[in-house]
């Protein structure tokens, strides 16, 4: 029985590998410096949890016959240092998985914004016609006990191609790792400012993406991103597959697609979502699956947790939570919702979060992305500035580039409180954040 130790075991997708191995029969333990929910409960259940956060050399043994090493773990970290120091094999976990499904058909869905509902769609395909497959997606699912399962029995892997780094010791996008032999890329808009600091850095990752594709293999791609089309017109080696917007209509604040003479419901919304769903028809299709089967299947696809995520409903009054940080996403997610619900006011707020969003240089990007809201509201707590070693933004720098009708909160409480303030009939809240803001209630909110 093979033995693998964790380095960062708590990590989204690393504490869900971590219960996948366990499963099949590997023996398994983990570190972390800290580990929060629901990775914490999850690990607890499985007996993966460690005693005592922090970083121990003795957890390092000879009879380790791997290191799974987390993004989030430092290259001067003491049990990495040790196991190099002995010779056991490291792995981030893309390249983990990569080794794991080597004799598999690697497909691989990536891009700036909807990756992982892409990601989700394509694999809730799958399960729905029951096919066999492996799979690795970025966000908890209805369905899926864990967002990784590697087996010796499947022919195919759906992954999702993430763009940020993989670890301290290859310091390279994810994406790059899995070498697919069909893809789809949803589309390119500036992220992650402090790996990639220039647009043009950021680009040449989805150059570097495509260049690893082997003769003829199929890309899908949204044929209206000019920089993705112009990346994309390179590659004449690759059977090429643009895709647009799927033909729809919005009646009473429900979608459906159109499908020759029938209108089909869908739980999705939103112009974004029914560009990824042509993207992944592609992908189906090219795997076999027939049109009948893809709309049959998609049409009980319900999304994933904080993607576009209905997280609260009473009669005229619903809230939603999103992802959505960076300044395309936070756009695309404004907009789908008020289509969705021209007729009701929509209060979007966003929390400015990570690095990207909370840099000056950066927030020039956010111009305009809540424009179509009818109560804008930015989000940002002076702690967060603190741990992550930044110069703070201050509400002037706000107005600039959201506008001066913007109302800007800095803690959960006062969020709270307006959210209890403005009246509940005819509304729809827009939560967009990659955080929590500073921790606000959800359950009790909705309680």
């Amino acid at each position: 029985m093979q033995r693998f130790h964790f380095i960062s075991i708590g990590g989204a997708v690393m504490h869900n590998m971590a219960l996948d191995m366990q499963k099949k029969g590997y023996i398994i333990t983990g570190s972390d410096d800290d580990i929060f929910e629901p990775a914490k409960s999850r690990l607890q259940k499985a007996g993966l949890l460690p005693e005592k956060f922090g970083w121990f050399e003795e957890h390092i043994t000879t009879d380790l016959d791997g290191i799974i090493l987390g993004m989030h773990a430092r290259a001067d970290n003491p049990e990495l240092l040790k196991a190099k120091s002995l010779n056991i094999p490291v792995y981030s976990f893309p390249e983990f998985i990569y080794k794991e499904s080597i004799n598999k058909q690697r497909i691989v869905i990536g891009g700036s914004h909807g990756k992982t509902t892409s990601t989700a769609m394509l694999m809730h395909i799958y399960k729905t016609l029951g096919r066999d497959f492996d799979y690795m997606v970025g966000s908890q699912i209805d369905g899926f006990d864990t967002m990784v399962k590697l087996t010796d029995s499947a022919k195919e892997i759906i992954l999702e191609g993430d763009e940020y780094l993989t670890s301290a010791l290859n310091p390279v996008p994810k994406f790059h790792i899995y070498k697919p032999h069909l893809a789809m890329l949803t589309g390119i808009a500036w992220d992650h400012i402090n790996v990639f600091p220039t647009f043009d850095i950021y680009v040449q990752q989805f150059d570097i993406f495509l260049s690893h594709l082997p003769n003829g293999a199929t890309l899908a791609y949204f044929k209206h991103d000019e920089h993705l089309a112009a990346l994309a017109q390179k590659y004449t080696n690759l059977n090429l597959q643009p895709y647009d917007t799927h033909p729809h209509l919005i009646e009473n604040g429900q979608t459906y697609l159109l499908v020759n003479d029938k209108k089909i419901a869908v739980h999705i919304f939103g112009e974004h979502n029914l560009q990824n769903l042509s993207g992944v028809k592609i992908l189906a299709n090219e795997q076999g699956i027939s049109d009948d089967d893809f709309y049959m299947a998609v049409s009980s696809f319900t999304g994933t947790a904080r993607r576009l995520e209905k997280i609260y409903e009473k009669e005229d009054y619903v809230v939603y939570r999103d992802f959505a940080h960076s300044p395309s996403k936070v756009l695309a997610t404004t907009e789908a919702v008020k289509k969705q619900f021209p007729n009701r006011t929509l209060i979007a707020c966003v929390e400015l979060h990570t690095y990207s969003s909370l840099n000056k240089e950066f927030l020039s990007e956010y111009k305009g992305v809540l424009d179509t809201a009818d109560i804008k509201v930015v989000f940002f707590n002076q702690h967060t500035f603190e741990i992550k070693k930044m110069s703070p933004l201050t509400d002037e720098d706000i107005y600039a580039f959201f506008g001066n009708d913007t109302l800007i909160l800095h803690d959960a409480k006062s969020l709270e409180a307006y959210i209890q303030s403005k009246p509940h009939q005819q509304t729809c809240l827009l939560l967009m954040s990659s955080g929590s803001f500073d921790g606000l209630d959800l359950e009790g909110l909705k309680r």
